[in-house]
């Protein structure tokens, strides 16, 4: 028998829940925490944002509209699928970063756990019955912003991913994902655990490529609703909050730890008044 060739991954982007290659056909060199060459990532357009907003936009209506105990069980399944591809992200993060692979799955895998267990409850602490004069009830509740464009930190990759797209989905938002330039793999590692846990199509939409060119793209288009910036490079970040405010987006940065306040980060305060008896 021949000796068999190696079947080698073609790492792409996942957009509207499938793994297409970029409509420009580019692509560029990923490196490991040697310096050695790793693998060919998908090098984004701006065509591709606008197809990963588009994606996120259709999905918008039917994410917010699911219950948050069925929104729990999603991202609850997002990391259980995670816990068994543990093996690939491992591998993936390991070659990238060059250490703490099992901590940095873990605590991956704990984030979507710990935000699980929030999207039934984020109402109830972030909602409230607020005393009026008047025959009145008058009743606050956070709904979901909307579009929220992400950009992840470079590094822990997988972990600051997780810790940035957790709660946006947790508060009934859609995404769309710029991950990591210097250490995209893990993301499409992870996009492939989205892809088979029930996360329905357009949700969360994972793009690969260069900060600088895309942020200002993500930054500037008038469908996103709120930018997470904790991952634009400094030397990018005020004109992409500039930009973002020129078109009236919310911006957010991670607080640190996973919070309660990271969901409400990307939530609206809808307040309605009822009369008493009716």
């Amino acid at each position: 028998m021949s000796e068999r060739l190696e079947v080698r991954k073609t790492y792409k982007l996942y957009v509207g829940g499938s793994f297409p290659r970029s409509e420009s056909g580019r692509s560029y060199e990923v490196r490991d925490a040697r310096g050695a060459f790793l693998a060919n990532a998908v090098r984004a357009s701006r065509k591709d944002v606008r197809d990963a907003v588009a994606a996120a936009r259709k999905a918008s209506e039917r994410w917010a509209g699911a219950t948050g105990y069925n929104r729990g069980q999603i991202l609850y399944r997002i990391a259980e699928m995670m816990e068994t591809r543990r093996t690939d992200l491992q591998r993936e993060v390991d070659a990238a970063e060059g250490g703490r692979a099992r901590e940095q799955v873990d605590e991956a895998i704990d984030t979507f756990v710990y935000y699980a267990g929030w999207t039934d409850k984020i109402a109830q602490v972030a909602g409230n019955l607020n005393p009026v004069a008047g025959p009145y009830f008058n009743i606050s509740a956070p709904e979901p912003t909307g579009i929220v464009g992400i950009v992840a930190p470079e590094a822990p990759s997988l972990v600051g991913l997780a810790e940035r797209l957790a709660p946006v989905m947790c508060g009934g938002n859609t995404a769309a994902v710029l991950a990591s330039e210097m250490h995209p793999l893990p993301a499409i590692a992870f996009a492939e655990c989205l892809a088979t846990a029930d996360v329905p199509d357009g949700v969360v939409n994972i793009l690969t490529g260069m900060k600088a060119e895309l942020v200002p793209v993500l930054a500037g288009h008038l469908d996103v609703d709120a930018l997470d910036v904790t991952g634009i490079p400094d030397e990018l970040r005020e004109d992409a909050e500039r930009t973002a405010a020129e078109n009236v987006k919310r911006l957010a940065a991670s607080k640190g730890r996973p919070s309660p306040y990271e969901v409400t980060a990307f939530t609206e305060t809808k307040t309605v008044w009822h009369p008493k008896g009716a």
